[in-house]
């Protein structure tokens, strides 16, 4: 699989001139959503059913700056932490050098009560597992 590509746009860096931290995780979430969409499951579909996916937890490496115009690649890799939570690793690079690792687990929920995965979203776990 292709990894997602970000190129770094020149309102996300600060006043050093690198990238803010903060947008670290909108590039996680770009490329999180890409690799759903990839597997054939469109986060714009598993809302209107009813579902949603937030974050209950984060870890980020930062290794070494980015900046503007950069062009970061980003590989992600999903698996299942438990029956009810997903987990998305994530390898940032520039020029194959790495940048940033990273990981998340999010839950899925309806209905205000968390979700087995497989009953919310039956294949997901194997079509993030092929990809």
């Amino acid at each position: 699989m292709r990894p997602y590509v970000h190129r770094i746009r020149y309102y996300e860096c600060d006043g050093m001139g690198v990238t803010h931290h903060s947008n670290y995780l909108r590039i996680m979430e770009e490329a999180r959503l890409d690799l759903l969409e990839k597997a054939g499951f469109s986060y714009r579909d598993i809302e209107a059913s009813g579902i949603i996916s937030p974050v209950v937890k984060l870890s980020i490496r930062y290794v070494r700056p980015t900046v503007f115009d950069d062009e970061v690649t980003v590989e992600t890799r999903a698996c299942c932490a438990t029956a009810m939570r997903l987990k998305f690793e994530y390898v940032m690079k520039v020029r194959g050098e790495v940048v940033c690792t990273a990981d998340n687990i999010n839950c899925f929920i309806k209905g205000g009560k968390p979700q087995p995965i497989e009953s919310c979203l039956p294949g997901l776990g194997e079509a993030l597992g092929n990809q």
